[in-house]
């Protein structure tokens, strides 16, 4: 094999220099690829991820001024369900307490085609303010999670969980299944620009949900401390005989599950996702991080991928941070 045909399935991580909440959608041999850009819903596709950064994009959705969602789109995903297209972001209109998710529709088969139309706010019955949502079809049964606040202004961020009738429409009631309640869940202190009067109030933080699916398992992979701190993953593990929205059907792992890497120049690493290379052998991993301990939670978040195997309970494993490092890109189609 040429040099120049090797370089073309390979990449080193970052996989692009900025790209916050990073989302890989893998359907038909293309990778959709989304992540946060403040102001659209931007939609990137490639057959070969290690062409990623100059891959094929288009801005599928631009809020129309004035709306309830027409500000700081956070976390879009996009998903397949039915034969159509589905991207759910967060959005407010005036500051982040305003904060909700977001779903728009696409019935063309082809997502870089066709209109993009607005199904609505998906939220709970008492509209609790809500980020970072992610939905399975699970058994048949659509269900979605995400990051709330358990009143109107308290600010600690819990995962929450629901049952959905359509993909834009919340069934019943939302049951919490995590809130930042171990130690390495709180480190809480908010930056020097957000102290008032001295006082270092703490923000603890559960956020970034998505689901895992492998064999009979099922698990949700969340962030916890903050974008600032010392960002990591945690797992929630369902226990597969009760009902999913039954707290009690579902376990914290005691320690969290992928950190970051200081010694390799990786820190904060957060807000995972998952997809399947285009052949269906392997198990691939996507977040952000931050290449110094002061980038914050800005742009200066990247995208970083990289392959992961499992335990022999089942569990995911996803090691450490890969860097600097040529790694084999997922298959190709």
């Amino acid at each position: 094999m040429s040099p120049v045909a090797m370089a073309q399935r390979t990449f080193t991580n970052p996989i692009k220099s900025s790209g916050p909440d990073p989302w890989v959608l893998q359907k038909d041999g293309w990778y959709y690829y989304m992540n946060t850009t403040g102001r659209n819903l931007t939609l990137w596709r490639t057959h070969n991820l290690a062409e990623l950064a100059t891959a094929e994009s288009k801005i599928v959705y631009t809020p129309p001024a004035g709306q309830p969602y027409s500000r700081d789109l956070w976390a879009p995903e996009i998903h397949s369900f039915n034969d159509r297209w589905y991207i759910y972001f967060s959005a407010d209109s005036l500051n982040n307490r305003s904060h909700r998710v977001w779903v728009i529709e696409n019935a063309s088969p082809d997502p870089m085609q066709g209109d993009w139309v607005m199904k609505g706010k998906i939220g709970d019955k008492a509209d609790h303010w809500e980020i970072d949502m992610s939905v399975i079809d699970y058994k048949g049964q659509l269900y979605a999670a995400w990051s709330g606040w358990e009143g109107p202004t308290n600010g600690r961020q819990d995962i929450y969980l629901a049952r959905l009738k359509n993909p834009w429409t919340i069934d019943g009631d939302r049951i919490k299944i995590s809130q930042p309640d171990l130690p390495w869940e709180m480190h809480g202190d908010v930056p020097q620009a957000w102290q008032k009067n001295g006082e270092v109030p703490k923000i603890y933080v559960n956020e970034g949900p998505e689901f895992l699916q492998h064999s009979d398992k099922l698990f949700i992979v969340y962030s916890a401390n903050a974008c600032w701190l010392d960002y990591c993953l945690g797992l929630l593990t369902y226990n597969g005989k009760g009902d999913l929205l039954d707290p009690g059907s579902w376990t914290k792992s005691q320690n969290p599950v992928f950190v970051q890497a200081p010694e390799n120049g990786v820190w904060a690493p957060g807000h995972g996702g998952f997809f399947r290379s285009a052949d269906g052998k392997q198990d691939w991993m996507i977040y952000h991080a931050n290449r110094s301990a002061t980038d914050g939670c800005g742009d200066k978040r990247a995208p970083y991928i990289q392959p992961f195997t499992w335990h022999a309970d089942g569990s995911p494993d996803f090691g450490k941070p890969i860097v600097n490092v040529a790694v084999p890109a997922p298959i190709a189609k």
